[in-house]
């Protein structure tokens, strides 16, 4: 139970931020799960099984608010589904300690990264359709192996060409469904043809997936009103310096 409540919440705040910005669940989640010791594929697998129903409930929320473009969706989802699926085949083809330090050093990037981020204006203008291919290939990439980067890879690169923040913000939420189905459909393949070796039992961590699912949902239709309050760069320096903090933790504990 209280593996239950401390994800519940992990969970809420993650969508908040995610919902408000495009970005933060999968690093926020998959960051604490490390912390606690889950393997770099099981906690990547048990987030992206959470962001199936938090980006379902998110996207509902962005198309009901007409926040999508769909031709920038459109762009975006074959490009991550199949960096996303490559990202798995990856994860899950070497040893979880051997794996470990990079996704560490990943995740303290994008801490960082979302600092600096926040120190900086963000202009608007219509994005090249060049650039959303690329982004989404890494993006997806990078969310199965990290287990969350989706939202900080492709909605500061498509904010920082220029795009439109609502729009950017609702359709990289909308398109991240999918992405997240395709990754969540890989890992499946891969326990079931017994390529994951290190699967071991996940429903170990069944309560902290529920709670992230639960915590998820239940924040998705709020993180309109947050957005309103609290000032994006605001949002940004927390959610960075929360991912910054626990990324050092990780490797504190991997020197040692």
């Amino acid at each position: 139970m209280n593996d239950f409540l401390l994800f519940l919440l992990v969970g809420g705040l993650a969508q908040l931020v995610d919902g408000a910005l495009g970005m933060a669940y999968g690093v926020v989640s998959s960051t604490v799960l490390l912390s606690f010791g889950v393997p770099p594929a099981a906690a990547s697998a048990s987030v992206h099984a959470a962001e199936l129903f938090t980006t379902a409930a998110s996207g509902t929320a962005h198309a009901l608010h007409r926040n999508i473009d769909w031709k920038l969706f459109w762009r975006l989802v074959p490009f991550g589904v199949v960096g996303g699926v490559a990202g798995t085949y990856v994860l899950t083809s070497f040893p979880g300690d051997i794996m470990k330090p990079y996704v560490a050093g990943y995740l303290a990037i994008i801490g960082v990264y979302l600092l600096v981020r926040s120190f900086r204006k963000i202009p608007s203008r219509p994005v090249p359709a060049a650039v959303a291919p690329p982004l989404a290939l890494t993006g997806g990439f990078l969310d199965s192996v990290g287990g969350g980067g989706w939202g900080p890879v492709v909605t500061t690169g498509l904010l920082g060409a220029g795009g439109a923040p609502r729009y950017v913000i609702g359709t990289v939420n909308t398109a991240e469904f999918l992405v997240t189905l395709s990754v969540s459909l890989t890992f499946l393949f891969a326990l079931l043809t017994g390529h994951w070796e290190e699967a071991g039992d996940l429903t170990e961590h069944g309560l902290a997936v529920l709670g992230l699912i639960v915590g998820g949902v239940f924040a998705a239709p709020l993180a309109s009103f947050v957005v309103k309050r609290l000032a994006e760069t605001t949002l940004l320096r927390l959610v960075g310096g929360l991912i910054l903090t626990l990324a050092v933790v990780q490797i504190v504990q991997l020197i040692r």
